[in-house]
């Protein structure tokens, strides 16, 4: 479901109006229905829609209000878009099931690798859906407190080694290693991770290796460092897209699927003529 040799684009739908980016977020069915197509029609491979604010400092809603809050989205992918591919950005295994009942298979996309629902593994082995686990530490209140690492590319692999192992028992067959940037990490860490990806690349037992997401698209490792707003770092974003995809990305999960989508024409053609 989730890779070929061509990294992915994965579009970005915030439900929640708590989301940091004002320009993801999509509050009414109109504005998801427009955005949704907007999407596939430049080029996003998957759909990311979150219902449940994970952003630094902020507080999650309950299950009930992120239930109601993706409701409505779910239907509408249903009816209108049943054929793409989604995922679903929730560390809940009650909101997992209760979406695979309503329309089927998706992608999990966990920022807590299974840490806050112990649930959640179990849950996406059950359903047999592919799973993306995120590093991070504590949560979103308290994460940007635990940014203390000795080798934070080595420590971020470990955790990573010990999570697939445990995915593995639990019976998951498709995984995605996400990083975590901004979530436990300060701005040199971040980089640090950016520019170390290839420390990240697992191997899968198969002969390849577990697809890494990057996940960095108009963050504060951007905005804060050049003392912008997120609004005014497409730019920026961009170019260490590129970055993210010459030092091994898989899939870029972003807010401009047009311009992604040329970052990684640019990406594959100077691949071919190297």
């Amino acid at each position: 479901m989730i890779l070929n040799d061509v990294p992915k684009i994965m579009g970005i739908i915030n439900l929640s109006p708590d989301s940091f980016y004002s320009g993801s977020r999509c509050l009414t069915e109109g504005e998801f229905e427009e955005m949704y197509a907007l999407m596939l029609s430049q080029g996003a491979d998957i759909i990311d829609i979150g219902a449940c604010s994970t952003r630094p400092g902020s507080v999650p809603v309950s299950e009930e209000e992120e239930w109601e809050l993706l409701k409505p989205a779910l239907k509408k992918i249903l009816r209108v878009f049943p054929a793409s591919v989604f995922s679903l950005d929730t560390f809940r295994s009650s909101i997992v099931e209760r979406a695979y009942d309503f329309v089927g298979d998706f992608i999990i996309n966990d920022i807590s690798a299974g840490e806050d629902d112990i649930n959640m593994l179990q849950m996406a082995a059950k359903l047999e859906l592919p799973y993306i686990a995120m590093h991070k530490r504590g949560t979103p209140e308290t994460m940007q407190s635990l940014c203390q690492y000795e080798d934070v590319v080595n420590e971020v692999a470990q955790y990573f080694k010990s999570f697939i192992i445990k995915a593995k028992e639990a019976g998951i067959k498709e995984i995605v290693l996400d990083p975590g940037f901004g979530f436990a990490k300060n701005l040199n860490q971040n980089y640090t991770l950016l520019n170390n990806l290839s420390e990240l690349k697992l191997s899968n037992g198969e002969g390849g290796e577990y697809p890494i997401l990057v996940g960095i698209s108009r963050k504060s490792m951007i905005y804060k460092l050049l003392s912008i707003e997120p609004q005014e770092a497409l730019c920026a974003t961009t170019a260490l897209h590129l970055q993210a995809l010459l030092n091994g990305a898989n899939i870029l999960r972003v807010h401009d699927v047009k311009e992604a989508k040329e970052v990684i024409t640019l990406y594959e053609t100077i691949k071919k003529n190297t």
